[in-house]
């Protein structure tokens, strides 16, 4: 195929238009042209002007002959995507997969339609279910362990911007895979072309229901409100798993658990090699979304119907350590992302059409094992645990998050009231001084990372920015340990996924199901 990056229309123009565009780059007629697509779309805002950015994907009749008389760098040829297909695999005992995250559904899907017809076991429930719950902790505080933002069918990224962009290289397809499965569960199909696509919470929950369906068509069994409490072995290897609800046999059993699987982590950590790992922790802060988008489009916001806007940035601070925004929510909310009593745990969620009155986005700092205070492997979940206890003590001890101003964390004030920003976070906020939450480090590199991005986007160190904390499950505390196949010291157990310490958000974690999958049935050097 050719591939013609670097085309730019105004936001006013018709994407129909491409196809003239097309032509003309090539000098070729429109019956010449067979077939093209849009395969990324970004935004380009520089400069005071604002562009939609193409690369299209082409094929035309007598292509060689054509691609010897272009001199364009922005065209060239690439090789047509493959398709990945699953090969048969009918083992005697089917393959268990714990959890049904990004990982264990695309895990899944592999494996029934290989014929394998997995079990997926869930210690939360199923998507229906599962809202009811969320909904119930937002409006009143009641918490329900085992049914909440962490756990039950879709994980954690269920709510949450659903975002499906990564930085991981892909030369597979498999992320292609991933996208071209959720469009056909329901998923907008601009996803596959979009630089940064996006679900939306609201609209993500439809496509995981119609995924289950998929795999349940080819055979595949969930069984929910279903967690394993221990696991059985032999001299070879893993041979069974136990669970709140019985007990099931099988030699290959995929780990593709939550970074907030803590009482699996302590299980696991009887049976397999398992270290602390470095992570991030920090605060959630909020701005008007209308700042947001002006100080990234200007005022084209005035002429053009633009998406709200997002932001990436990161400072190196002058103690060593770094501060970053992650999971920016454009026109999004934050939410109580509990997910064991007497903690508070903040998170960013928005819907598809990202309309909210704020923006919000994590602002994290690195941490290390050796601010965790023990070389014990779980050591960096007590680490989290510290600071959620004392978040939920400093917002009243009703799951309310505490809250401050930036002036006032700035100078170490509690905060007493609010300025034009008022904070979105479910069940409800508390206003105080985020210092007693965290430690003396993370706060002031906190402080000179949120001045350093005032320079860069006028209004992000505004006063009345709304911070809210903690934020302490940006990754997993731990890494189970495995080899190249991705298996862990006992065999038959497989780990993959956020709560494996390999993976982070839903693209590179169903990634990460999909590999394991091949790996199982021997697909993965076809």
């Amino acid at each position: 195929m050719i591939r013609i990056n670097q085309i730019k229309l105004r936001p006013d123009q018709n994407e129909k238009s491409l196809e003239k565009i097309i032509c003309d780059m090539l000098n070729i007629r429109f019956e010449d042209l067979v077939s093209w697509y849009i395969c990324k779309k970004s935004i380009d805002a520089r400069k005071n002007e604002v562009f939609y950015v193409y690369s299209v994907d082409i094929e035309v009749k007598e292509q060689k002959k054509l691609l010897s008389k272009i001199r364009n760098k922005n065209i060239h040829e690439i090789q047509k995507p493959s398709d990945i297909q699953p090969i048969s695999y009918r083992p005697e005992k089917r393959p268990i997969i714990v959890g049904s995250g990004p990982t264990g559904l695309f895990c899944a899907m592999i494996l029934a339609k290989c014929g394998a017809k997995p079990l997926i076991l869930e210690r939360g429930k199923k998507i229906e279910d599962r809202i009811s719950d969320v909904d119930i902790f937002w409006e009143k505080g009641i918490l329900d362990t085992e049914s909440n933002i962490q756990f039950g069918e879709g994980g954690a990224g269920t709510f949450s911007d659903g975002k499906l962009n990564t930085l991981i290289k892909d030369k597979e397809g498999r992320g292609r895979y991933v996208l071209q499965e959720m469009v056909k569960a329901g998923a907008p199909k601009e996803i596959l072309y979009l630089n940064k696509p996006h679900v939306g919470t609201d609209r993500l929950r439809a496509v995981i229901i119609n995924m289950r369906k998929t795999i349940e068509k080819y055979g595949g069994e969930f069984s929910f409100s279903d967690k394993v409490t221990q696991i059985e072995s032999n001299q070879s290897g893993i041979s069974a798993v136990i669970t709140t609800k019985g007990k099931y046999n099988s030699d290959v059993v995929i780990f593709a658990i939550g970074h907030s699987a803590r009482d699996t982590f302590n299980m696991l950590n009887q049976h397999i090699y398992i270290t602390p790992k470095p992570f991030s922790v920090g605060v959630r802060i909020e701005h008007p979304r209308n700042m947001i988008d002006f100080s990234q489009y200007g005022h084209a916001i005035d002429q053009y119907d633009l998406p709200s806007a997002d932001y990436k940035m990161v400072h190196h601070c002058k103690n060593g350590r770094s501060v970053y925004t992650f999971c920016m929510c454009p026109g999004g909310i934050v939410t109580g992302a509990s997910s064991e009593e007497k903690g508070v745990v903040t998170n960013g969620m928005s819907y598809y059409a990202r309309n909210g009155e704020n923006s919000n986005s994590a602002l994290l700092v690195s941490v290390t094992p050796e601010d965790f205070g023990s070389d014990h492997p779980l050591s960096g979940v007590e680490f989290q645990r510290s600071m959620e206890r004392k978040a939920f003590l400093a917002g009243g001890e009703n799951y309310n998050a505490p809250a401050q101003l930036y002036k006032d964390f700035k100078t170490g004030i509690p905060s007493i009231g609010y300025g034009e920003v008022r904070p979105s976070y479910q069940p409800g906020v508390t206003l105080g001084d985020l210092h007693a939450c965290l430690p003396d480090y993370v706060t002031s590199s906190l402080i000179e990372g949120i001045e350093a991005f005032g320079r860069k986007i006028k209004g992000f160190d505004r006063d009345d920015a709304i911070i809210t904390g903690v934020e302490t499950r940006s990754s997993s505390p731990v890494r189970l340990q495995r080899d190249d196949n991705m298996m862990s010291s006992l065999k038959g157990l497989y780990v993959a996924g956020e709560g494996s310490g390999y993976a982070g958000g839903i693209m590179s974690s169903a990634i990460e199901g999909i590999k394991v999958a091949e790996i199982i049935t021997g697909g993965a050097d076809k």
